[in-house]
């Protein structure tokens, strides 16, 4: 029998120190050690604004997204039980807030790209395109928040569906299901388009 681990355990292993280091990093800041926090956030910055991102697509939105959730994870970080994993905890927040956002938004448009006459699509083309990103976003707008999500860390990402259920706090097979419900509903309401295009 190898003395090798195998990849499971190694990876339950980095879980396991990853909750100790949390853990001892909260444990630091509720004793006021504010370098503590500074720790946390270099730690959790790029996760969260990724998350942040697909929550809100834009990017100025995103920053100030992971800014605020940030500052709810340090008000409320009393109540955070320190035995559970960080990162899902702080992903809910972002996730939470970033619904709210965009429902405080939902007339705001991003402007669009100002291009030069030369490289400028044409009249037909720029059609196109709108009417397949117009298709694209009113099918994710009938997916639930949850499984737009999904979709987005799993197809845009590329994470796989146990990373996608560390993030979310999900059984990785609860994620496959929500990804192929999703897929499902996103193939009817896109066929229609695709079919004219045969």
């Amino acid at each position: 029998m190898s003395d090798r681990a195998s990849p499971e355990a190694s990876d339950a292993d980095a879980r396991r120190a990853a909750l100790a280091r949390d853990a001892e990093l909260i444990r630091r800041v509720r004793a006021g050690d504010s370098t503590a926090f500074d720790a946390l956030v270099a730690l959790y910055m790029r996760p969260a604004f990724q998350m942040a991102y697909r929550v809100v697509g834009h990017r100025e939105d995103a920053e100030d997204l992971v800014q605020e959730s940030f500052l709810a994870a340090y008000q409320y970080l009393d109540s955070f039980d320190a035995d559970r994993p960080f990162g899902p905890w702080l992903n809910r927040i972002v996730m939470n807030r970033g619904a709210n956002l965009r429902r405080s938004r939902t007339r705001r448009q991003m402007e669009p790209e100002v291009e030069s006459v030369s490289t400028a699509p044409s009249a037909l083309e720029e059609s196109t395109r709108s009417e397949a990103r117009e298709l694209l976003l009113r099918a994710l707008a009938m997916l639930n928040e949850r499984q737009r999500m999904i979709v987005t860390l799993f197809d845009v990402d590329g994470l796989t569906s146990t990373e996608i259920g560390e993030r979310l706090s999900l059984a990785p097979g609860t994620v496959r299901w929500h990804l192929h419900e999703a897929r499902r509903v996103l193939r009817g309401a896109l066929s229609s388009y695709f079919e004219g295009d045969r």
